[in-house]
Order: structure tokens, then sequence, then C-alpha cells
């Protein structure tokens, strides 16, 4: 029979031959390399028969769908150590995350010194390397019989709609699971319990309390070692702990989940507005502001109350019930509405920095990254169905300038249409398809994610990559064919026909707050000339310099940099430490020479000395550094000084 292959080669292979066949017939060595195969387009086990004509692709661990069969895989085996030492257990839950996995049981209790004995457990398992093997139940009463000991399995075999149900036995562990799954655990090679934590049954806080057992596994030793690495250098850049030691933020317990942002905050948040600001007039973007609080009756219109309802503030007023907005989207409809449009405003294209407010279950809150208040900086498009290409062509740029202005490379995701959506399949043909054809004229590679849209329209999702090589899903472009109808939103037509106008959503920092805390990660607290809450610092040598000191900065300031002096009585040392721990961009010491020269001796955070400058020099070349919002200092670093000082 013939199967096409990855590289869309036809290979000829035996009748009954599987993945596992396939995989030693590309010399990919079988199971050592591949994990899973996906055939016509399905993800299915090694083992799985391949019939004539059908296309087969190898997963790999290099693929997002090898990582998530390694890691479930990885899962199983942590559920089967954990039984071996707690017998009492009952496993729940296990899922892939992107990095790794966990594990939920019920009746479990342990610490982090338990860690070590789960380790050794899971080495021994692997050690064993079981082939792992799919079942199918009859029906969904023998799943429930068999698994009748486990009140959390039967609740989810009762959840089920009618349709296969499988489970995977490795040694003499079976767990309830879809698969696919790895061949034999033979693969997994390096493994790390990272954290244990509560975790509520199904996320609902009125649900029994699990513990939750976090863990990593790896194909090889060394890939765990950098996971771990990378760990420990994402602790040191921690935006949690960052921010309010560089005094940009705080979170109290007096708003729980709403971020109070102080004057070094506020000054980068500035900032961060002021570009977005230029770069959406550039674009032709009308700016507007709508109430944070709108009536149910609008609520009620946009669905948001049916199926939103649970993470909406809401409360009465003189016998109405009104609700603070979770999101932007039905006051931009309410916008639109107030006038009447002609074809010939199409397409119209309206920005909104909103504040929003999300209830979030106490336990979810992180930081900057997970909270119940925050600005939102999203975009309505409105257009013709003709416009959909273009409109998403100037989408894609704005994604390009936003995301390059901070360094941060990315991603792009095409999500098509799910099982359970709304209109009509010609709707979703167009819709789909614009998105596609502007991808595909963008030139940049993307993925499709077939069937994960939202139930109103096809989606491009923007993963950026921070850099520890972390992925953030900030930005979204979503096609919505839903709120336009419930709004009854029309443009007059070149026909003289009142018609639908298309509509799109568009998000580039998504939540503000967020992207805030990923920027302070990103750059550790050192951020770039053009975004620091403190840029310059001069610092006296004795106190007969302290009078020149202030002088400068008030020179500086009023060129437009932000700027302190440090006149303390510590020494220099301390103040220069003082500087850096700040993450200030420039250090000027100033003493007798400088005094007598009307100059500055100058350093930079990363401790390299630069020496004597003059005032306007360093002025214009800061100037330019900003201007061109660069990401590193126009000031040489520390090797090409320490080059420089080499061939002197």
């Amino acid at each position: 029979m013939l199967i096409r292959t990855n590289n869309q080669k036809d290979i000829e292979l035996p009748e009954g031959s599987s993945g596992k066949d396939l995989a030693e017939k590309l010399n990919l060595r079988g199971p050592n390399q591949s994990l899973a195969v996906k055939i016509n387009g399905t993800l299915r086990d090694l083992s799985s028969p391949l019939h004539d004509k059908d296309e087969a692709i190898l997963i790999h661990f290099e693929d997002p769908e090898g990582q998530e069969v390694f890691w479930h895989t990885s899962a199983h085996v942590l559920a089967q150590a954990v039984l071996r030492l707690f017998p009492n257990a009952k496993p729940t839950i296990g899922p892939p995350i992107e990095n790794g996995f966990y594990y939920d049981f019920a009746d479990l209790l342990i610490s982090d010194a338990d860690f070590e004995k789960i380790e050794k457990e899971v080495e021994k398992i692997v050690s064993e390397n079981y082939t792992t093997t799919r079942s199918v139940f009859k029906n969904k009463q023998e799943a429930l019989e068999r698994f009748q000991d486990n009140p959390y399995k039967c609740e989810l075999i009762s959840s089920f709609d009618e349709g296969e149900i499988s489970g995977y036995t490795q040694g003499e562990f079976f767990d309830l699971c879809r698969g696919p799954h790895l061949p034999n655990l033979g693969k997994i090679k390096a493994f790390k319990v990272l954290k244990t934590s509560g975790a509520y049954w199904k996320g609902d806080s009125k649900r029994e309390m699990l513990t939750r057992i976090y863990a990593i596994t790896y194909p090889d030793r060394k890939a765990l070692k950098e996971y771990l690495t990378l760990l420990e250098e994402a602790k040191k850049r921690d935006h949690k702990i960052l921010g309010p030691k560089l005094d940009l933020f705080s979170l109290k317990e007096e708003g729980p989940g709403m971020p109070f942002i102080h004057p070094k905050g506020m000054i980068v948040w500035n900032r961060l507005i002021d570009f977005w600001r230029q770069m959406h007039v550039r674009a032709g973007y009308l700016e507007i502001k709508t109430p944070q609080l709108m009536s149910q009756d609008l609520w009620e219109t946009s669905g948001h109350w049916f199926h939103y309802r649970e993470n909406m503030y809401a409360f009465s007023i003189e016998e109405r019930h009104f609700a603070i907005k979770p999101m932007n989207c039905p006051g931009c409809m309410l916008y639109y509405k107030s006038h009447t449009h002609s074809y010939r405003e199409l397409p119209l294209r309206v920005a909104e920095l909103g504040h929003v407010h999300r209830h979030e279950a106490s336990g979810a809150l992180s930081g900057l990254f997970r909270v119940r208040s925050f600005h939102q900086d999203d975009a309505h498009l409105f257009m013709k169905p003709s416009d959909i290409k273009q409109e998403i062509l100037n989408v894609l740029a704005l994604v390009e300038e936003t995301y390059s202005a901070f360094g941060l490379p990315y991603r792009l995701e095409l999500s098509t249409r799910p099982e359970k959506s709304i209109g009509t399949d010609q709707d979703w043909e167009i819709a789909t398809a614009g998105l596609k054809d502007a991808l595909d004229a963008w030139g940049q590679p993307y993925r499709i994610n077939e069937g994960d849209g939202a139930f109103y329209g096809p989606k491009i999702d923007i993963h950026i990559r921070d850099a520890l090589g972390r992925s953030w899903q900030c930005g979204t472009v979503q096609l919505d064919m839903a709120l336009p109808e419930k709004f009854e939103l029309e443009y007059m037509d070149s026909d003289g026909h009142a018609k639908r106008p298309v509509m799109v959503h568009r998000a580039l920092f998504g939540s503000v707050e967020r992207f805030l805390g990923i920027l302070i990660e990103n750059f550790a607290g050192k951020f770039p000339l053009w975004l620091s809450p403190l840029q310059v610092r001069v610092i006296t040598i004795a106190d007969r310099h302290a009078d020149y000191a202030h002088e400068l900065a008030l020179e500086l300031k009023k060129a437009g940099f932000l700027c302190d002096v440090d006149d303390s009585n510590e020494s220099v040392n301390k103040k220069i430490r003082n500087a850096q721990l700040m993450q200030i961009n420039y250090m000027l010491t100033v003493g007798d020479k400088e005094m007598e020269n009307r100059s500055i001796n100058l350093r930079t955070r990363d401790n390299v000395v630069h020496g004597e400058v003059e005032l306007e020099t360093l002025m214009n070349t800061l100037k330019k550094e900003i201007a061109e919002r660069s990401l590193t200092s126009y000031f040489s670093t520390k090797a090409e000084h320490e080059e420089k000082n080499c061939c002197q």
C-alpha cells in the first residue's frame, strides 16, 4: 500500500503496517525518535494501523503535539508511582500543560520531602519499560464498573457524550484516557517533580480540594538540566518580586487582583500607551472611551449575561440592574449605532483602551498575569466582506510593529470553525478564507488549529516569545459574526440596500497590566532607555560637588530626561551599587575634575566605566537612543569596552 508521508512522498508499505513500521522504513529508529503518528489529520498511537493512501505524519518531541503525547504519558507514570507509594490516593485528572504536566489526587497529603522518593519510583517504573496498551470499553456502563471505586473517574465518565471511551494500561496501572500515548516508557530519560499545590476538583471552589503535583520529563537529561536552569533564571526575573523592588507596582489585600501602579510604573505605562496611540493614529484608527458600568439589558443583548455572568461584577441602582464591563465590545457596538454609516466610511477602525473587570477565583490570581482589573487595548474594525484580507494584513503590520519594538519574536496560529458555532457555512467560508488569504500573503509560517476557533468566528492568535524562550499568548484577531447580528449593525451599501458589516475584534498588548509584567521579566527589570522609569542618576563624590550635580540634573530634566541626584553621605561605591540595583540606565559621577571641565564621568548599569564625557555629547546620544527606541545602550557594551582598552 502507498502512504503519503511528512515530505509529501509516497512510501510503499506492506498491508497491515503501522506508524511504527513507517518510522522504521524512514530510518527514524521507530520508538526511539517517533512518538506518535498523525493519520489523515488525527493524532494516534504509533501502533495504529495504516491503510492505502493514508497521509501519515510522524510526530517527534520537537513538535508541540509530540510534547503533549510525551507529557500525557508521563502524567500516567507519575500517577502509577504515587499509587505505588500511597495506595489510598485516588487519581483524578492529569493533563499535559505548556511545560510539563500535572496530576490531581484525592486522599493524598504530601510535601517537598516526598519528591525524591516519587522521582525514584518513577525511575524504577521507566526502567521496567512497560509497553502502553490502549483498550476500548464496550459502553459507558462497563467503564463505570471498571472505576467504581473512584467517584472522580465515574463523574468524568458520566459527563461524556456518546462515543468511544478508552483507557491505557502500563504494567499494573490502568487509567481512563483517550490518548494517544508513547509506545513504551523507555523513552522517558529524565523526570523531575517541580512543585505541589492545592486545586479544587473541576476548578470549582465549592468542590473538594485535591493535591496537585506538577512535574516535567524529557527524552534526555541535558534538556531537563537546561529547563531547570531556565526556571532558576525565571525566578530571578519574577515580576512579582522585581515590580515592588523597583517600585513599579504593588498588590494589596484591600483590592485583591487589582494592581496599584506606582509613579515609576506609571512612567513605563504612559510610554507604552504613547507608543500605542501614535501607532494607531498613523494606522487610521479612531479612539473612543465607553462607560465601565452599563445596564443588564446591554449584557443580555450581547449574550454576556447568560454566558459570562459568574465572572461579572453586578449590582442594582434605583431598581435597575447594572454590571461593570468585563469586555469593551458591547460599548463599541453602541458607539457604532450612534451614527448611520455608508459603505464609503468602511473600513471603520475604532480603538479603545478600556478598563475592564472580571471575577477570577482568588487562587487563580497571579501578579499582573492573572488579575481582576485590567486595561484591554481593544479595537473593533467594521468592514465589507471584500475588505477582510487587506484589513487583516493591516493588523498584522501593527502586530509586527508592536512586538518588534520590544524585541519579542512571535508566531501565528489560525483557529478554524469549532463543532458548536453560529453562522452559515457560507459566512464561515468567507471569514476563514479572508484570514487565511491574509496570512498567506503575509508570508510568515503559521499553524492551523482545526476546530479551535471561537463559536462566533475564526481567529488568529499571536504567541510571543520572551528572552527566556517562554511563550505568551497576548494578541488576537477574531472575526465576529455574532455581535453585528445581535446589535443589528448596518451600513448602506452602494446598491442602496442596508447590509450587515463584517467585524473584527483585535488586541495587541491584550492586557496592558499583563504585558507590563511580561516586559519586566523579559528585560529582567532592565528597561531600555525609552521605557525606563529613571534614566539617569547624577552621583556626587563629595558634598562640595552637590551644587554642580543639581545643576546638571536640571539641564537633563529640561532636555526631557528622567533624572535624579544622589548627594547622600554614602560612599561612591555604595551610591553606584544602589543605582545599579534600581536598574538606572546611566550613572554620572561628578568630582573636582568634572566640575572644572564642566563634564561628567559616565558609567552604565552593566558596570562599564566610559570615562569623562561632555554633557552635550551625552544628551545628544541619549536623545537618539530614545528617538529610535533602541533596546540596547548607544554606548559601547562591556565586551566592546574591554576590547577597546585591550587595543590601547
